[in-house]
Parts: C-alpha cells; sequence; structure tokens
C-alpha cells in the first residue's frame, strides 16, 4: 500500500528558489529521503525508493545535499574493526 503527502508551496518559494513546481517537487522528495536517511529512520535502499531512484542513484545525490552517504556510528567501526581483526 502507498499512500500520497500533499505539501502545499506558494509561488513565492518557487520563485525563491528558482524552481518549476516539478523540480521542487523532485527536490523535496530527496531532501525528506535523505534527512529520514541520516536520521537512521529508513535504510538508504527504501529512501531511493522514496525519492524515485536507484539506491546507487540516491546515494550518490547525498553529498549535493550535504549528508553523509555512510550513517555508520563511530561505535558501530569501532566493533566493525575489532570483528574483522578477532573474527
Amino acid at each position: 500500500m502507498t499512500h500520497a503527502v500533499t505539501l502545499q508551496v506558494g509561488d513565492d518559494v518557487l520563485l525563491a528558489t528558482g524552481q518549476s513546481p516539478s523540480e521542487f517537487a523532485d527536490e523535496a522528495r530527496l531532501l525528506l529521503a535523505a534527512k529520514l536517511y541520516e536520521l537512521g529512520r529508513v535504510s538508504s535502499e527504501q529512501a531511493g525508493k522514496l525519492c524515485g531512484r536507484s539506491r546507487v542513484d540516491f546515494l550518490n545525490a547525498l553529498p549535493r545535499v550535504s549528508v553523509a552517504v555512510s550513517n555508520i556510528t563511530p561505535e558501530d567501526l569501532e566493533d566493525d574493526i575489532a570483528y574483522a581483526k578477532h573474527g
């Protein structure tokens, strides 16, 4: 099941961003997906689907919106390194 979310945007916002309604909608979906991914609320695959991109295209777009590609925590990284060293 899918659900629609409607966001009303005034002409002043579109004018300020210099975007068409379609461009604004595409960027809004990317920004929402990126933030949910950054917060750890969705996976990169789910985020990609949310914004209409493949997982790889989504991950490649993250630096453009100032979101880190990897959301691994320092603690998780230390655990992964320790496991790799000692099994």
